[in-house]
């Protein structure tokens, strides 16, 4: 009976050690980023995007895969964890989405990149502000006056009650 015992228990293997860090391979530049286990994903993909060099593709998620296995996608809110064996940690690029198109469907409008405008400079724009500055100037003409002819109006108001 000991023997059954001390034979189960050397078969038994002992408990993986817990996870150190979480990779994360970003798809637009092929590096691998390592996170702190409990890390938002949201937090993970800024972190991620911001490393990344002018005009490659930002990430929009990050999805766990597997090879015949349906991804597991994560918010901005969620905590990115391991799977075990087999699953990989990667972000998603806007022309990954895979969404397939179906007909009379529309795939959902996302931004992945921020649009920085180019300063407009045109005469509307300079039209406006000299309108602006104009009604500036008469509002204080007009009250001016109207401080300039204060006393007047006082002794005026006065002398009639």
């Amino acid at each position: 009976m000991a023997e059954a015992k001390e034979a189960s228990q050397t078969s038994e293997l002992p408990p993986p050690p817990p996870v150190q860090f979480l990779e994360i391979t970003c798809k637009s530049s092929g590096i691998v980023r390592r996170f702190a286990p409990g890390t938002k994903a949201g937090f993970a993909m800024s972190l991620i995007n911001n490393k990344l060099d002018v005009g490659t593709p930002l990430a929009l998620y990050i999805e766990a895969v597997k090879s015949g296995e349906e991804p597991v996608s994560f918010g901005p809110s969620s905590v990115l964890l391991s799977y075990g064996n087999g699953w990989k940690l990667q972000t998603v690029l806007d022309s990954q989405q895979g969404i397939k198109k179906r007909e009379g469907a529309q795939a959902p409008k996302t931004e992945a990149k921020k649009r920085v405008s180019e300063p407009v400079f045109d005469f509307l724009y300079v039209g406006k502000i000299v309108l602006a500055f104009l009604f500036i100037f008469l509002l204080g003409g007009i009250f001016t006056l109207a401080l300039e002819n204060l006393p007047s109006l006082m002794l005026l108001i006065n002398s009639s009650l």
